[in-house]
């Protein structure tokens, strides 16, 4: 028996074509002689749809996709798309065969969890569907899940147990399951255990690409029936996985570095963020820093070096290494790069406010006019040759307010924004270690950190020590009071707990961010910015 597993790159919207996507490579599977052809959930509308599917028409769009699909179809193939059923919405697994539509279900278990809000949409099926395919001369019994189903423990049910009990031979899941460290090795974990304890082969397809701040990373497995992984699909890359469950060898699973993961998610975030809009070229404020630096270098790995413009907007107070190194990222990237001092611009700013500050003294006001310069060139570029804007702040930053609004803090995307300060050194030393030369300027990396804003500034934060609480705040999702439990500074995590309570108003600003963690700012945090909640005077 051969599965053809398509792990494609849809588009949320684009209904024609991601259905000739998906008979594009229906076709090619069928020319690898599978017997049955497996495409990710809700493959022909795209994931996630969101409010979308409160149109009709664009429900009945899909519906007539998805019949145009079956008439096509002659070896059974199952797809994800939406089901409209007494004034319900599902999220189905479609069965299509011999030129029609043969059987559907509906997902049972619906999450409604950090990036996840299926129940805003839809409606659960309370049916389990085992479908009897014509393989090789005898009808073999498929059990169908979508993606949700496999994390049944989080619901006290055992979905897959159940299947094997109602007599399914092979269990296939449908999946949009978006990448975050380490989120491979959960699945399969997951996949492994249902496999071996029912005895049962366990074949996942997961969906690839980017829709606004998810990636979605492929990956697509299958385990034989002893929990064996017999084989896995390639990360961040469109592919066919064919599976012979009688002729897969057992393999180990393929593992890829840490950094040359989060660094591939990025470069395929970027791509497909910029195709899926209709954007082609990228420009980028170049401070000589490491964010701007690491943000380039993607940029370029997802767009092209022609395709990206490197800006520098020196000041009174920036330093001749920082504009050196800009330039000597710039030549190293073979970018377009060219300056543009804001010092008269400043200077006019200040000339004009300076009665209304009615000789105050000189602080961040004045510091943050320097960004907003910034900022609004960077604009007025992008506004004139329809450049996306790149904005460079990272997650450590961000999360404590260490950025300026309508400065900085301008953009279409934040690239990095869910990399921790320690996650950026750690990419950009891995950027340079795969070029095989300084990519990323060494000077760049090892200088102390500065938005040079005034004499002598550098940031205010050790990061090696910031960096790892806002992580643990956030990402772990821990408590000021666990962690001076555990023995950190009680004074610092009260100082930085603070910073993320009173910034939320200026994340709700910021452009969208690619997810790579457990934890992003975004869709997948919802926090007032209203509060005032402090847990350390409630404890």
């Amino acid at each position: 028996m051969k599965i053809a597993l398509c792990q494609i790159n849809p588009t949320v919207g684009a209904i024609n074509q991601n259905k000739k996507n998906i008979l594009d490579s229906y076709n090619r599977a069928l020319d690898s002689k599978a017997d049955i052809v497996v495409f990710p959930e809700l493959a022909l509308i795209g994931y996630p749809p969101q409010d979308l599917l409160l149109r009709d028409r664009f429900i009945k769009n899909a519906n007539n996709a998805l019949e145009e699909i079956a008439q096509k179809s002659s070896v059974p193939i199952i797809l994800g798309n939406a089901l409209t059923e007494d004034n319900k919405l599902y999220n189905c697994a479609f069965i299509c065969e011999n030129g029609e539509i043969v059987s559907h279900y509906k997902k049972r278990l619906l999450p409604t969890y950090d990036v996840f809000d299926e129940d805003r949409y839809f409606s659960a099926g309370n049916e389990h569907c085992i479908v009897e395919v014509p393989i090789e001369g005898k009808n073999t019994k498929i059990g169908l899940q979508i993606c949700e189903d496999l994390w049944d423990k989080n619901y006290s049910c055992d979905l897959a147990k159940e299947l094997k009990e109602l007599g399914a031979e092979i269990i296939i899941n449908i999946s949009a399951s978006p990448y975050r460290v380490d989120r491979l090795l959960d699945r399969c974990e997951l996949i492994q255990g249902k496999a071996k304890h029912n005895s049962i082969p366990y074949i996942y397809c997961n969906l690839v690409g980017a829709q606004d701040e998810l990636i979605f990373d492929g990956q697509s497995l299958a385990y034989n029936e002893n929990g064996e992984l017999v084989a896995q699909g390639k990360a961040f890359e469109e592919e066919i996985v064919m599976v012979d469950l009688a002729l897969n060898k057992p393999l180990d699973l393929n593992i890829i570095e840490r950094e040359e993961k989060i660094y591939n998610a990025l470069v395929l975030g970027v791509k497909d963020y910029f195709k899926k809009t209709n954007h082609s070229e990228a420009v980028i404020g170049l401070s000589g820093g490491i964010d701007s630096s690491l943000t380039a270098s993607i940029a370029v790995d997802a767009l092209g070096k022609d395709n990206v413009y490197g800006v520098s907007m020196p000041s009174k107070f920036s330093s001749e290494h920082s504009k050196d190194d800009a330039k000597q990222l710039s030549k190293n990237l073979g970018i377009d790069y060219r300056t543009i001092s804001i010092e008269s611009i400043v200077s006019s700013f200040e000339q004009s406010l300076k009665p209304s500050y009615n000789g105050s003294d000189v602080g961040v006001a004045e510091e943050n006019i320097q960004a907003r310069a910034r900022g609004s060139i960077i604009m007025a570029l992008s506004n004139k040759f329809n450049w996306l804007v790149l904005s460079t702040g990272n997650k450590t930053e961000l999360a404590m307010g260490y950025c300026t609004l309508y400065g900085d803090m301008n953009g279409g995307l934040a690239v990095i924004s869910d990399l921790s300060k320690t996650d950026v050194y750690a990419l950009s030393n891995w950027v340079n270690k795969n070029a095989g030369f300084e990519r990323i300027p060494i000077s760049s990396i090892e200088k102390p950190p500065s938005a040079e804003l005034r004499p002598d500034q550098v940031d205010p934060f050790d990061y090696n020590v910031v960096s790892p609480l806002v992580s643990s705040l956030i990402d772990d999702e821990k408590s000021p009071s666990e962690l001076i439990k555990e023995g950190v500074d009680p004074e610092l995590v009260k100082d930085i707990s603070n910073r993320i309570r009173i910034n939320e108003y200026k994340r709700r600003q910021a452009a969208p961010g690619l997810r790579v963690t457990s934890k992003a700012f975004g869709m997948g945090r919802r926090v007032p910015i209203i509060n005032q909640y402090d847990e350390l005077k409630h404890d």
